[in-house]
C-alpha cells in the first residue's frame, strides 16, 4: 500500500512539472504568449498538481513557492476570460 500511495505522490508531480513545464517551453517556442490564457491555465494546473505534491511531502518551501504561483495564475486565468 504505502509502494502504491508513493507511485500516486511521484505521479502528481511529475504531471505537474510536466504541465508547468510544457507553458513554459511553449512560451519560449513563442506558441503562447505570456498573456494567453492558455499558458496561464497550464501554469495554474500545473502549479496546483505541485502543490498537493507539496503538501503530501511536507515540504513548505516548495508548497509556499507553487502556492504563490498559483495563485497569481489563477488571477491572471480570471483577468483573461473577462477579456474573452
Amino acid at each position: 500500500m504505502v509502494a502504491f500511495l508513493h507511485n500516486i505522490q511521484t505521479i502528481i508531480g511529475t504531471v505537474g512539472a510536466g504541465i508547468t513545464l510544457v507553458a513554459f517551453f511553449l512560451n519560449q517556442t513563442h506558441k503562447v504568449s505570456q498573456d494567453s490564457l492558455s499558458y496561464d491555465s497550464l501554469n495554474f494546473f500545473g502549479s496546483a498538481l505541485l502543490v498537493v505534491y507539496a503538501l503530501l511531502l511536507g515540504s513548505i518551501p516548495f508548497l509556499i513557492l507553487n502556492g504563490i504561483w498559483m495563485l497569481v495564475s489563477l488571477k491572471d486565468v480570471f483577468v483573461g476570460l473577462k477579456k474573452s
